[in-house]
């Protein structure tokens, strides 16, 4: 690879065309490193934008089209001869190509976004007898789209390009196997579609059976219970990479982002919803709201004061446990002193807690999608705001709304619980 990149430095047009060309006929090169590449000399002014997104279109262009003729001239007679030795013979085969010539002209698009299936969607195109007409517009577009990615993104990078790539590929095998997964899911799907919905249509039955002997409310409180489970744990998994100090390339990536792509002047608007004024106001809303409700107010706004209130304590908790960690020798330094972020830590408890107290009775159904909607992308909107302007680290703003998040959960689950046995006695 390195003597590849050595030759792209001085032939980079060239040497652009031909790896994505040779990686569409099946040979072990990274397409994306490649272009990604071209897009950090883009950044550098080595190389010109239009011309490495012409280069990449026309190579993908030239060898999937040569890779689907190989298949469509002589890919049936292989399998044949050969295909029983790899469990692929005419039988089977036909039943493969009949569901490719249903659904793979939709995956054209995307197949080249998949590592270790593009290289041979070419090929299965052509065996498959599909119509060059069906395939040229599908496979022409997800060349445009897959360069344009990659490129752009090298270029938005610049000279984070590197801690990308290296951040990229410690969890390139994460997600190779959830997208196996899923493909291995979806094939399966398309085989034993009739098998596989009368199996699902049965355990529906079996759990909506089951449903009727259960009541809502200890419905409720198990979905509360796996979210708080499955905070806990990301809660954890981040006290570890901090206690570690392993934020590094994800601040550095995060920031040069938001920085170069992202923030623009008019998002510093958003800071009026976490100013005094805002947050009173929704804090406002929200009493009245229970007000108006009738129905276990002392409970709930027991419930909004206990979450608000204990957001300092709880964080300060959090800071003396790192604390004493570090004193204890568990870890050498730390990345940041201000992780979790307290303003972040405070944003996530005050919009939560109303938010779960303003959908949990609400009558309409279109509120309980929205409502957590809106207020996702509010969080992730001052995410970016502080993060720019306030340079507030990525790593201690994901972690305020972590640990923020868990102190809400337990806190939603408790006086669930606590108002059972209100309910009861």
């Amino acid at each position: 690879m390195s003597y590849l990149i050595t030759l792209f430095e001085q032939h980079s047009y060239l040497i652009l065309f031909i790896g994505i060309f040779l990686e569409l006929m099946a040979l072990p090169i990274s397409g994306e490193f490649l272009m990604s590449y071209a897009g950090y000399f883009v950044f550098q002014g080595k190389m010109n934008y239009i011309l490495a997104l012409l280069t990449v279109f026309l190579s993908a262009g030239v060898g999937i089209t040569v890779t689907y003729w190989i298949g469509k001239a002589g890919g049936y007679r292989l399998i044949e001869k050969y295909g029983k030795f790899i469990h692929m013979g005419p039988d089977r085969y036909k039943k493969t190509a009949a569901w490719f010539e249903r659904s793979g002209s939709k995956l054209l698009v995307f197949a080249y976004f998949i590592p270790g299936i593009r290289h041979f969607t070419g090929y299965i195109s052509g065996i498959s007898k599909m119509p060059f007409r069906k395939f040229i517009i599908p496979a022409y577009t997800g060349a445009f789209l897959w360069g344009i990615c990659f490129i752009t993104l090298g270029k938005i990078l610049g000279p984070q390009w590197e801690s990308f790539h290296q951040a990229a590929s410690k969890y390139l095998i994460v997600f190779i196997i959830v997208l196996a997964v899923m493909l291995i899911g979806y094939v399966a799907y398309r085989y034993y579609k009739v098998q596989v919905k009368v199996f699902f249509i049965h355990l529906l039955q079996r759990l909506i059976q089951r449903l009727k002997t259960i009541r809502a409310t200890e419905i409720f409180l198990t979905f509360l219970t796996l979210i708080l489970i499955g905070m806990v744990t990301l809660m954890l998994g981040m006290a570890q990479d901090y206690l570690y100090n392993e934020f590094t390339q994800f601040n550095k990536v995060t920031e040069y982002i938001i920085h170069s792509a992202i923030y623009t002047s008019w998002m510093k608007g958003l800071i009026v919803f976490e100013s005094p004024i805002g947050l009173g106001s929704i804090i406002a809303v929200t009493m009245i709201r229970i007000w108006s409700k009738g129905h276990n107010r002392g409970l709930e706004y027991l419930l909004l004061a206990v979450s608000i209130a204990g957001a300092k304590p709880f964080h300060d908790t959090v800071l003396k446990v790192f604390a004493y960690l570090q004193s204890f020798g568990f870890v050498g330094k730390f990345h940041s002193a201000n992780f979790p972020d307290f303003n972040a830590t405070v944003l996530i408890i005050i919009y939560g807690t109303c938010l779960f107290l303003l959908v949990r009775h609400s009558p309409k159904n279109y509120m309980a999608i929205f409502g957590p909607l809106f207020v996702l992308v509010l969080l992730i909107g001052l995410a970016i705001v502080n993060i720019a302007s306030a340079n507030v680290l990525p790593s201690d703003t994901v972690g305020g709304y972590v640990y923020g998040g868990v102190w809400i959960f337990f806190n939603f689950l408790f006086f669930e619980m606590l108002r059972l046995v209100v309910a009861k006695y």
